[in-house]
């Protein structure tokens, strides 16, 4: 059995299927293909991980009419309060270390809060909803790829059970071990980094006022999240040989520990579900296109949690190629054709690339107790914190809003 599309999308993640959504909505037809289940995919034991939503990348869920679902389960972000250390919040008694930064939304001026903290079964689910009443959109999973062959008029996709998936346009949403991209011989640079991500939700007695939190412990940073209905997501990154031994503590003794590192400010508190873990790398595609071929989110590019920046350059990823494929197609051209990506690549490797690499810097400036290097990066932080267009600078940076914006992110006029 043949099917053929405008574009075949592999990988039906929240990349792949946003990048769905965001093409059917220029009348582009779409098949997204992906081995899971996505019975399986929908339930709350599938992924316990939450997802920071830049308040730019919101517009793309709003414009795509998806907010509406959302909304009622994304906990907005209106402060961000950043330590070198575990340093007295500014709601435990006293006062916040002189060495920090706090981010205020109210500084911007918009009444915008500075992005919004969304549970991924949420976002999953809302996703497939549209999904499955789209009619631009074909779903066909769980699938396995066997191979894909492109040439110069057409890619085709063969899956495992011999059908073929014909499409102008193949995009890679299948994630940091893409192989789409190992068989489109594009290079990465990667590396592991010592550290694992432990991810749990945590219940809490007060209130959190939609206030996050980040502790640059010698380990690597404690992120305390605002979520819903007085819970907060941790996202702990902890050195790989310890964190094994955390995963199997018991629910006491994990709360026990995460005590230590959260502080008395929200009260007493209860692990709310199953706790996660993976390895942290980083890997960086050395082109983000091929002919008939694009790379969007962790196939192009995964980086380490520290500033909660990965979907959202995946988001900008969608957003971009959207803008370059469909201007393709309107003056006549071969969406497919390596001449039209390159646009897209032109667009968002150096804006990607950078922000990567800063992270990585941060990661390794901050994962560390060395009293020299301590000292200067407290005092920067007080700097930064003490100049009002740099905090807004970093605000902006943060909530995806800066540089050239495709139009699905682009501020309302």
């Amino acid at each position: 059995m043949t099917q053929s599309f405008d574009i075949a999308i592999v990988g039906g993640g929240l990349a792949g299927g946003l990048a769905a959504l965001a093409f059917a909505s220029k009348d582009f037809s779409c098949a997204i293909i992906d081995a899971g289940d996505p019975k399986k995919m929908r339930t709350a034991g599938f992924d316990g991980r939450t997802t920071a939503i830049s308040y730019a990348s919101a517009r793309v869920f709003r414009r795509l009419d998806l907010w509406d679902q959302i909304a009622p389960h994304a906990e907005p972000i209106r402060d961000i309060l950043v330590t070198d250390g575990r340093a007295k919040s500014r709601f435990d008694e006293g006062t916040v270390s002189s060495f920090h930064l706090h981010f205020d939304s109210r500084e911007l001026g918009d009444d915008q809060p500075l992005g919004f903290i969304v549970e991924n079964r949420i976002l999953r689910n809302v996703m497939f909803d549209a999904i499955a009443t789209h009619d631009n959109i074909t779903l066909i999973a769980p699938a396995k790829r066997n191979a894909t062959q492109f040439d110069s008029a057409r890619a085709v996709v063969t899956l495992e059970d011999g059908q073929e998936i014909v499409a102008a346009l193949v995009v890679a949403a299948d994630g940091r071990m893409s192989s789409l991209r190992a068989e489109a011989n594009i290079k990465t640079n990667q590396w592991r980094y010592r550290q694992t991500g432990i991810v749990a939700t945590v219940a809490h007695e007060r209130p959190h006022e939609g206030v996050a939190q980040e502790f640059f412990l010698p380990a690597g940073p404690f992120a305390i999240l605002p979520m819903t209905e007085n819970r907060s997501s941790l996202v702990w990154t902890e050195k790989s040989d310890a964190a094994d031994a955390y995963m199997r503590l018991d629910d006491d003794k994990f709360r026990i520990e995460i005590e230590n590192r959260f502080g008395e400010y929200l009260g007493a508190l209860e692990p709310a579900g199953p706790r996660w873990s993976y390895p942290l790398a980083f890997t960086l595609a050395q082109s983000y296109v091929a002919p008939r071929l694009a790379l969007i989110g962790d196939a192009a590019h995964a980086i380490h949690p520290i500033a909660g920046q990965g979907f959202n350059l995946g988001v900008k990823d969608i957003a971009a190629l959207v803008d370059v494929i469909t201007e393709g197609r309107d003056v006549g051209l071969d969406i497919g054709a390596l001449t039209v990506l390159q646009n897209y690549q032109q667009w968002r490797r150096f804006d990607s690339a950078a922000l990567a690499l800063g992270t990585d810097l941060l990661n390794r400036l901050f994962s560390n107790d060395f009293t020299p290097l301590r000292i200067a990066r407290d005092i920067g932080m007080g700097a930064v914190n003490s100049i009002a267009p740099l905090r807004t600078f970093f605000m902006r940076q943060a909530g995806a809003d800066m540089g050239t914006l495709p139009s699905l992110m682009a501020r309302e006029t």
